[in-house]
Formats: C-alpha cells, sequence, structure tokens
C-alpha cells in the first residue's frame, strides 16, 4: 500500500464505529487479497490475544478470586489505565466547550438513566446534537480519492445484514430465550455501538454482563486488568468474558459475535466512504459522538471501576503511583500489570 491509501483507510476506520486496528488490519488484507485476505489478517491480528485472554478465563475457573490479593491490584491497574486513556481521549475528542458540555451531559444520562437502551439513547442523541453544531465546519477538508475493490451488491448486503442482525437479535432473545443466543446478541450490540476506541467498550460489556449476573464484578475488572498486558486489539477481551462464561466455546462466540460488525462494516462502507467522508453533516455528527463517549468513559470510571477497586487511602496512593508509571514513565503495559498484581499482594498484607 501507499502512504495515502493507508491514511484513508484509517480514516475511514476512525469514522465506523467498531475497533479502528482491527478494521484497519481487515481493510489492509482486503486490499491485497480481497475478502479472503481481509478475513485471514484479522485472524493473524487477533488470535494471539484471544488465545491469551481466554486461557487467562479458564485458569481461573475454580479459584476464589473474590478475595485475591493480586486480582484487587488488577483491578486498580484498571482505575490507572482507563484514567489515562480518559485524560487521553478528552484532549483530542472534546476540545472546544460544546464537546466538554456533550461530554458532560452523557455523564449524568450514563449515571443516572442506567438502562439497556442508555447507550444508544447517548450515541443518538449525541449524533444529532453534533451534525446541528457542527455541520457547517466539518466538510473543508482537501481530500484525496480511495479506490476499494468492493462490489456495491456485496457491500449493501453487509450493511442490511449489520442492521438486521442489530435489530433482529434483541427481537429473536426475548422470543427463544436461548443462553447462547443472549450471548452473542450481547456482544454483537457491543461491538455495533463503540466509538473512540477500544476502552469504551469497558461501559458497553459491563452493562451487559455484569447487573445480568453473567459474571461478577471482580472478575469482570481482573479480566481488563489483564488485557492491558496482552498485545492485540482491547476487543479481545470479549474472548475472556465468554471463557468465564462458558468455556471455549464462550470465548469463541464472543470474538466472533463482538467482530462481526467490524466486518460487516468495513465491507459494506468501503464503497461509500467517497460520499461519506464529504457529507459535513455525517462527520459534525461523528464529532458529537466521539465527545459523548469521553464521557460514557467517564461514567464506567467511576462505576464500577472506582467504585469496586478504591475502598482505601492506600489503593488510592497505589493508583496514583500506577497512574505515573504509564502516563509520565512511559513503561510497558506489561510491567504495569505485573506491578499491580504485585502490588495487590502487599496491600493485601497492608490489610491484616
Amino acid at each position: 500500500m501507499d502512504e495515502r491509501s493507508y491514511a484513508e483507510l484509517i480514516a475511514l476506520c476512525q469514522f465506523l464505529p467498531g475497533p479502528a486496528s482491527s478494521q484497519v488490519g481487515i481493510g489492509i488484507g482486503v486490499m491485497r487479497a480481497g475478502i479472503p485476505g481481509g478475513i485471514v489478517s484479522f485472524i493473524g491480528f487477533t488470535l494471539p490475544s484471544a488465545l491469551a485472554l481466554v486461557t487467562f478465563a479458564l485458569l481461573l475457573q475454580g479459584f476464589d478470586i473474590a478475595n485475591a490479593g493480586w486480582i484487587h491490584g488488577l483491578k486498580i491497574v484498571a482505575v490507572a489505565v482507563v484514567a489515562h486513556a480518559i485524560l487521553g481521549m478528552a484532549q483530542k475528542l472534546t476540545p472546544d466547550i460544546q464537546r466538554k458540555t456533550i461530554a458532560l451531559l452523557a455523564v449524568v444520562m450514563a449515571l443516572l438513566w442506567q438502562t439497556a437502551y442508555t447507550q444508544i439513547g447517548i450515541i443518538l442523541a449525541s449524533a444529532w446534537i453534533g451534525a446541528l453544531l457542527y455541520r457547517k465546519h466539518a466538510g473543508d477538508e482537501d481530500l484525496r480519492s480511495l479506490r476499494i475493490p468492493i462490489p456495491r451488491g456485496f457491500a449493501y448486503a453487509c450493511l442490511l445484514l449489520f442492521f438486521g442482525l442489530l435489530i433482529l437479535l434483541p427481537v429473536a432473545n426475548r422470543a427463544f430465550s436461548l443462553p447462547w443466543l443472549a450471548m452473542f446478541d450481547s456482544f454483537y450490540r457491543s461491538g455495533s455501538l463503540v466509538f473512540g476506541g477500544g476502552h469504551v467498550v469497558l461501559p458497553l460489556l459491563e452493562r451487559e454482563f455484569v447487573p445480568t449476573g453473567w459474571i461478577s464484578a471482580e472478575e469482570f475488572l481482573a479480566g481488563y486488568g489483564a488485557a492491558q498486558a496482552v498485545p492485540g486489539p482491547l476487543f479481545t477481551f470479549a474472548a475472556y468474558i465468554g471463557a468465564v462464561i462458558s468455556g471455549w466455546k464462550g470465548g469463541l462466540l464472543a470474538t466472533i459475535a463482538i467482530f462481526l460488525p467490524a466486518f460487516l462494516l468495513v465491507f459494506g462502507t468501503l464503497p461509500f466512504w467517497e460520499a461519506l467522508r464529504r457529507n459535513p453533516a455525517v462527520k459534525g455528527a461523528l464529532m458529537g459522538v466521539n465527545a459523548a463517549v469521553v464521557g460514557m468513559l467517564i461514567a464506567a470510571f467511576y462505576h464500577p471501576i472506582w467504585t469496586s477497586s478504591i475502598l482505601m487511602p492506600v489503593d488510592f496512593a497505589f493508583a496514583a503511583v500506577l497512574f505515573v508509571m504509564i502516563a509520565y514513565w512511559k513503561l510497558p503495559p506489561w510491567v504495569i500489570v505485573l506491578a499491580g498484581a504485585v502490588g495487590g499482594v502487599v496491600l493485601e498484607c497492608w490489610y491484616l
């Protein structure tokens, strides 16, 4: 690929909901070897992370992790990691007072209106507000052409399947009440509604699986902490959740379900990217949505991350140390996770 095509592909994947890094990998594979190339590229990019997290989930089976000190340390790692992600995203996605206000409204809605449709409502409302506020300011760039060899008929079919599954899966879940269908629905919906990066999937998955009893808050945050040490897309955190719920088969189902929207959207939008990226209203809507996801992540940072991890002043002190290690010392993620696990054991002795 030349640099221009690569930059255009990144722009498209940042425009779409879903895991941008995985979508870029899929797009590279498509441009190199068509649809099979996209599938093979995705497998190569995702499989190591998914296998590592499924293995971690299976190793936890049979252990009482709720009271384990190293698990509490991983939960504090999640505090530091998400705080760092929020600061970076806020600087980039909420640079003006209008988008800061959208983020604030998203925080309030996410904390006070906790239902299964909260995230959808926030995304739709912020897209509408963004289109109104920024439709005159988002279409002035000098954009170059990008050609992707995907038939428009195939693209239409992918988009139809994307929206069809998004609408019909909840209906089928209520009608048949099958556990595997409920899991697929939850993971697919989470993968379809994530804007702004992998960390934003946290509040969606937490809302889908913790209050409903599929997975405990301790297991959820332990896996999120472990995901920081694993190379690869953060969306493979879903493989961990699926494996905790239903073994390796659950991990496989979760991985397919949460990444399926990424495939359908990349295949479905590439032929129409020229028109979409030049539409000021569409770009304005995306600016509003990106601001809202900052607010959604702040709400998730408070609950469940902060409320279940920072129990004493010493926990906050340890989280501050980990944050400095991430933000200013620029240490590798695996070092942060290892320090968190060891620190959790030390804190357990401190409590005693």
